[in-house]
């Protein structure tokens, strides 16, 4: 094993016939070392000096010849302190969670990358935006409490096991919260969901079940498109990054993981160098964004002079700017705590209750948290059942939170970001105690994707775009072809036309107010008719009955219902 010259570009390590290549950023007048370890050492065996004469701009190199990258890690040692390489592939530390490591002390090493790995003609799926149903997840807390019956709790493999349950619900795609090597303790506390500093192009140890993150991150994407089920990455980088560092890293999990899209901060990125990426254009771009689930939110709990922003959050298409459609997210309420709280009950964190946001634009239903009253547990039922409604029932690409579809609570604590324990982890006795509301939204999906009028690949114009005599979407209320935009409305009906899509016409209709309400029905043409399909009253099946007064329909309180014209 010897040092050669080595090569200033790309930064981190690559195989260049026998040799290895080292590339490192170091700032002016610093010292710079390559450690190198035999695997599992905390002892350096081989130093190799990079003097910054051999260096380039701020960029030290060297090439080691004859390495054999399976049974040696590396780190650097940099004005006199070990750093891990910031674009190390894998590392090799304990797979325990929550432990803080000392680098100093070579308790976290880089190791080279695997070997060549089996796709078997694996490829991303590339499903269109309009017929995604998203789930999102923390790969840790999705399988870590002992209720999940897996055997890796906790694993990408744990998560993998869940793929029957998540083909029976639904959906088709995975956005997972991060899953690259992250501090797991900062400021004393536990950094459970991730955020913060990172080795970005690194998967997380912790989430593997045999020591070999990179092959079970591998495994696991696999298995999912097997499924049909795409993987979204959640990458939260920092505000201090590069953008080429974001490009080059995006591009690396596409590339060596398959990964079919991101989800990534607009104000920290750089979005529009990322959309027009020749590369990147092969996988989906998304962002966060509150605007839906704050409409929505206040929609769903009676708030007055919302139904143009609600008119307009229903039209959204994802496509047009990557920003899916979702009322609960990581950060916040469950949607079972959403109808349970009005404030946030975060003292566990230990920050006085001032952590997390205060404007949750939430509703307890009439009680601060768990309660056996009959009136509040069912108007609380009713409450997460329209808001699956809400969220399933409109253009956008929906997301669902994990855990949402059997009521999993937090305990009114709406940041759980330092919460490894049952208090974030997904507790999935809820499938037993919430079967009834676990088979609703398993048929509220399955409705979805039966009428392609609820998910149109284009946005809607308000139009008649084929010369049926309907516009491609109209809104009514008492009256029909009339918006009831007035402030105190809580009231809307929604009619899409199918004929573009080869789907029936479908009507949905929203009561938010807690009175009965009438809804004028748009007469169908042909002699067709209104069918009820579903609503907030369906439990376990979904029924198609006429539509007993054609011309008007009355909605129950706080209520929506779905009818098709045929």
């Amino acid at each position: 094993m010897k040092k050669v010259e080595g090569y200033p570009q790309p930064l981190g390590v690559t195989k260049r016939g026998g040799r290895m290549n080292f590339a490192v950023s170091v700032p002016v007048g610093k010292n710079c070392e390559l450690l190198l370890y035999r695997a599992g050492s905390m002892k350096p065996e081989i130093v190799f000096e990079m003097p910054e004469e051999e260096g380039v701009g701020e960029v030290r190199f060297l090439a080691v010849e004859d390495l054999d990258e399976q049974k040696y890690e590396y780190n650097y040692r940099i004005g006199g302190h070990v750093c891990v390489d910031p674009f190390v592939k894998e590392v090799a530390r304990t797979k325990q969670f929550g432990v803080r490591l000392n680098v100093d002390k070579h308790e976290i090493r880089g190791k080279f990358p695997e070997k060549e790995y089996n796709w078997e003609d694996d490829c991303q799926l590339h499903l269109p935006y309009h017929e995604v149903i998203a789930y999102s997840l923390h790969v840790r807390g999705f399988t870590k409490h002992s209720s999940s019956k897996v055997k890796e709790k906790g694993t990408f493999a744990g998560v993998t096991e869940k793929i029957p349950y998540l083909k029976e619900l639904g959906i088709n795609q995975i956005q997972c919260m991060p899953v690259y090597e992250f501090e797991e303790v900062t400021d004393s506390k536990t950094n459970y969901w991730g955020y913060g500093k990172g080795y970005y192009f690194a998967p997380k140890m912790a989430y593997s079940a045999t020591g070999h993150a990179s092959i079970e991150l591998k495994d696991m994407v696999k298995a999912f498109h097997k499924a049909g089920i795409e993987v979204v990455l959640e990458m939260p980088f920092e505000r201090e990054i590069l953008a080429q560092t974001v490009v080059e890293c995006l591009k690396y999990y596409m590339l060596e993981y398959h990964v079919d899209g991101f989800v990534v901060n607009p104000y920290v990125v750089p979005w529009e160098s990322l959309k027009r990426d020749s590369l990147l254009k092969g996988v989906k771009l998304m962002q966060k964004d509150d605007s839906f689930q704050n409409i929505m939110r206040r929609f769903l709990k009676g708030d007055e002079g919302m139904i143009c922003d609600v008119i307009r959050a229903l039209r959204h298409n994802t496509k047009e700017d990557g920003k899916c459609n979702y009322i609960t997210g990581h950060t916040g309420f469950t949607l079972q705590d959403l109808v349970s709280y009005d404030g946030k009950h975060n003292e566990a964190n230990g920050e006085l209750n001032q952590d997390g946001p205060d404007y949750n634009f939430s509703w307890n239903c009439g009680t601060e948290g768990p309660s056996r009253k009959r009136d509040i547990v069912e108007l609380r039922r009713r409450q997460v059942k329209n808001a699956f409604g809400l969220l399933l029932m409109a253009q956008g690409t929906p997301c669902i939170l994990s855990g949402d579809e059997f009521g999993n609570s937090q305990k009114g604590n709406n940041n759980v970001y330092c919460q490894d324990n049952d208090t974030a982890w997904l507790d999935w006795n809820g499938l037993k105690k919430y079967e009834t509301l676990l088979a609703y939204v398993k048929q509220l999906i399955a409705l979805r994707k039966e009428h392609p009028a609820l998910h149109k690949e284009e946005m809607l114009l308000e139009l008649d775009r084929v010369g049926c005599g309907i516009p491609d979407v109209s809104y009514h209320g008492e009256n029909a072809w009339q918006a009831p935009t007035e402030v105190p409305s809580r009231q809307l009906g929604v009619m899409y036309s199918g004929l573009d899509v080869g789907d029936v016409n479908c009507y949905v209709a929203y009561n938010m107010h807690w009175n009965k309400h009438e809804y004028a029905l748009p007469t169908l043409q042909k002699k067709k008719k209104w069918y009820w399909v579903f609503g907030t009253s369906t439990d376990m099946k979904v029924e198609e009955k006429p539509v007993e007064n054609q011309k008007t329909i009355e909605l129950e309180a706080r209520s929506f219902v779905f009818l098709i014209g045929k």
